[in-house]
């Protein structure tokens, strides 16, 4: 039992090291690159009018859900999620389940957004449909997967955060610890602004 504690504390922070972001070219980025791009890209967003949207299913929903509320609670951001349950089981008895996603970003996004998609396999066609029509209102889109290289997810939006690991529940947590990473910098990027810290330092 205790080797495989070890081993999974292990894999943990290997796969937090190994995690693969690239742009929309697609470019490769550090991860540090791709976390700055994020952030900036929120900060310009948010600032502009625009709220994040963050969707996902089953775990992912829940880290969607947990995101949205720290970011409007915690920075005062416009943040929302399409998990509320009556609204969910509407639209899958009514259009389908693949199109809660798209009828609600198609209803409610808007030019000055960002989408947040997040899929541990990158392939619920849900999120993908989803991003599409996100892309299609001029939506900026941040997504995060797992699974397969080769998951169409990835390769969908501006900045696109890639975890090398088939296993659900590595995927699940480093995509949590990199949202987490999001609002927490750009939470102390704001009280850094409030303290009038020089244009030089801000992020």
């Amino acid at each position: 039992m205790k080797n495989e504690i070890v081993e999974h504390r292990r894999k943990f922070f290997s796969l937090y090291e190994s995690i693969e972001v690239t742009d929309q070219r697609p470019k490769t980025l550090s991860l540090d690159e791709g976390l700055e791009h994020a952030i900036n890209m929120i900060i310009a967003q948010t600032n502009a009018g625009g709220k994040l949207i963050f969707i996902g299913n089953g775990g992912s929903a829940a880290i969607a859900s947990h995101m949205a509320i720290d970011f409007w609670k915690n920075i005062g951001v416009k943040a929302v999620t399409f998990n509320e349950a009556a609204a969910l089981t509407c639209l899958s008895n009514d259009i389908g389940y693949k199109h809660v996603f798209e009828k609600s970003v198609n209803m409610f996004a808007e030019e000055k957004d960002i989408l947040v998609a997040i899929s541990s396999s990158g392939k619920s066609e849900n999120i993908l449909r989803g991003v599409d029509a996100a892309r299609e209102k001029g939506v900026r889109v941040i997504t995060l997967s797992g699974f397969g290289e080769e998951n169409p997810l990835r390769q969908k939006g501006e900045i696109n955060f890639y975890v090398p690991e088939s296993h659900y529940g590595y995927v699940e947590v480093l995509h949590h610890c990199l949202c987490h990473a999001m609002v927490d910098i750009v939470l102390d990027n704001k009280v850094k602004l409030n303290e009038g810290v020089e244009t030089s330092e801000r992020i």
